[in-house]
């Protein structure tokens, strides 16, 4: 059984001070951890499990044995991020990952400028994923990748993607000849055009949207018009990026 020491450990990483600290985070959810379990590239510290799961999963963990720690129902409460816990969670080492030029150049990115809430950090993570954006750069401003909720939210799409942290300056100077994408209330109607070029597409903060210093450096205001009747102020920030994605993605 799991020790007071390490129930301890794994609570602390539920702060983003200590998943910095010992450069770990951890995964819940059979779905999300069996599919992290697979992935080539995350090196796994160690998974904590109830006997039950164990032996549901027990193919599925073959190679791993010296991984697994047993634990109570109770003390998979104590560690778990959620009000409902599932039965397992896996300690897993952070990774960085790696600029490819020419994939970048031939495909849509996204740029997500002060996107705080983890919720909504996590969905668009699901939303590049399911329109095959492989590139998400965030500001210094956004949510911890690594937080528990935007892990959740991201269904797997973090294992999936190259999240990359980078101020925005580096990314135009980088990809000076690229378009970059941003909505904004004067822009041009995002359906009236008939072909997007690959570029990276801005999004901006919940409440503030895209930044004034990035504004002035859009090569492509864009607009989401608002239906005929439409009365709400706003879209939600993942809801803007799905509708964006899907315009520019399938023109």
């Amino acid at each position: 059984m799991i020790s007071k020491n390490k129930i301890k450990y794994l609570r602390s990483l539920k702060l983003k001070k200590f998943r910095q600290k010992y450069n770990n985070f951890t995964v819940e959810g059979d779905k999300i951890v069996l599919e992290l379990l697979q992935s080539p590239n995350v090196e796994i510290e160690s998974i904590i499990a109830t006997d039950s799961w164990q032996q549901q999963y027990f193919n599925e963990t073959l190679g791993k044995a010296s991984l697994i720690e047993t634990a109570k129902e109770d003390d998979i409460k104590k560690i778990s991020n959620f009000t409902t816990p599932s039965s397992v969670l896996v300690v897993a080492k952070k990774w960085e990952s790696v600029w490819k030029d020419s994939v970048i150049k031939n495909n849509f990115s996204l740029y997500l400028d002060g996107i705080q809430d983890p919720g909504n950090f996590g969905t668009i993570l699901r939303i590049a994923d399911w329109f095959g954006i492989p590139y998400v750069f965030c500001s210094a401003k956004c949510a911890d990748l690594y937080h528990p909720k935007v892990i959740q939210a991201s269904m797997g799409a973090f294992l999936r993607l190259n999240v990359i942290t980078a101020p925005f300056d580096s990314i135009i100077e980088r990809y000076s000849d690229m378009p970059f994408y941003g909505t904004v209330l004067d822009g041009k109607n995002i359906f009236t055009t008939n072909k997007y070029q690959n570029g990276c597409i801005v999004i901006g903060n919940e409440g503030k949207g895209i930044s004034p210093e990035i504004l002035e450096k859009l090569t492509h205001r864009i607009l989401i018009p608002k239906g005929k009747n439409g009365g709400a102020e706003s879209l939600n920030a993942a809801v803007a990026t799905g509708i964006v994605c899907a315009i520019l993605t399938g023109k």
